[in-house]
């Protein structure tokens, strides 16, 4: 695990990261904001709530708590962000804040405890309950995407009716030992 789990976790941060800027890539401002109804949520509030967990848990997180005082998380299931600039300019800081703090982690201090709410965790199983979490989010951007462009929309995976193709080409290929995102 030392060679390998710090490298394939920010591959996976990554990974989540491109699987969203994909997705904003072919929505509209008017569909980053759209609701389905009055208590659902956005894309775009799905954003400011990813944001203000990433600016709350890697802000500092070997030396404060993951849950800082100053988050108010219940506003950022609040609509605020006016535009798909501002949308996209604090996706890439929450983004940022969790890239620059991850440079802070070595195989030395994985087994460090750094703490969300009081409660201990390893830096491991810190990384592993972010992943987790961003990628249910990532996963409902998606779907909201897929959902709103209709036939419009261009797969971010293996397209429908397109295993057997996919499958063909990677089996065509010599076994290697890879990433799976390092060929996309």
């Amino acid at each position: 695990m030392e060679n390998s789990y710090l490298p394939s976790i920010v591959k996976q941060f990554q990974y989540y990261k491109n699987l969203g800027d994909k997705t904003f890539l072919q929505l509209s401002e008017n569909e980053l904001f759209w609701q389905s109804d009055s208590e659902a949520n956005s894309v775009a509030i799905i954003v400011k709530h990813m944001v203000g967990n990433m600016l709350s848990r890697w802000t500092n997180f070997l030396t404060e708590d993951g849950e800082k005082p100053w988050r108010n998380r219940d506003d950022e299931f609040i609509g605020s962000y006016k535009t798909k600039e501002d949308v996209l300019m604090n996706w890439d800081k929450g983004w940022n804040c969790l890239f620059e703090a991850l440079d802070q982690v070595n195989n030395q201090n994985l087994e460090s405890i750094v703490y969300i709410r009081n409660q201990g965790h390893t830096i491991t199983e810190a990384l592993n309950r972010q992943l987790c979490h961003y990628s249910y989010h990532v996963g409902q951007i998606v779907f909201l995407g897929r959902m709103l462009k209709k036939e419009d929309w261009n797969s971010l995976s293996v397209a429908k009716n397109a295993s057997k193709q996919y499958n063909s080409e990677k089996f065509s290929k010599e076994k290697s030992r890879k990433h799976f995102t390092d060929d996309l």
